[in-house]
């Protein structure tokens, strides 16, 4: 059974790496200093947090929470700080990728290994 110290690394690599992806979007192409910097660290502390938790859970589990929790929160963050809008199916879509995040954690016999 992966601890929790294992989701706390997981936790701080999506939010290092959602850090970085809006970063990424004001550093206008990596012309803008201090965005840029930020792209890069927090890219590079997504991956460094990820390296924990990917030797206790398989690799295609860490991937599927990583990307999908990642995907969710930088749509959020783009929605409440750029105002990008979300119609109905996108919302749907964002809760089917909760709805399987979840289904993997509390179902899946890899996770509890």
């Amino acid at each position: 059974m992966p601890s929790l110290a294992t989701y706390a690394l997981l936790a701080a690599a999506i939010c290092a790496e959602v850090i970085a992806t809006t970063a990424l979007a004001r550093s206008d192409s990596f012309s803008r200093l201090w965005p840029s910097v930020v792209t890069v660290v927090g890219y590079a502390l997504a991956f460094y947090f990820l390296s924990f938790p990917i030797r206790v859970l398989p690799t295609g589990i860490i991937y599927a929470i990583w990307s999908g929790l990642g995907v969710v929160l930088i749509t959020l963050v783009a929605w409440l700080w750029a105002g990008e809008r979300l119609d109905l199916p996108a919302t749907i879509g964002l809760g089917l990728i909760v709805a399987g995040v979840v289904v993997i954690n509390v179902f899946s016999d890899a996770v509890r290994h």
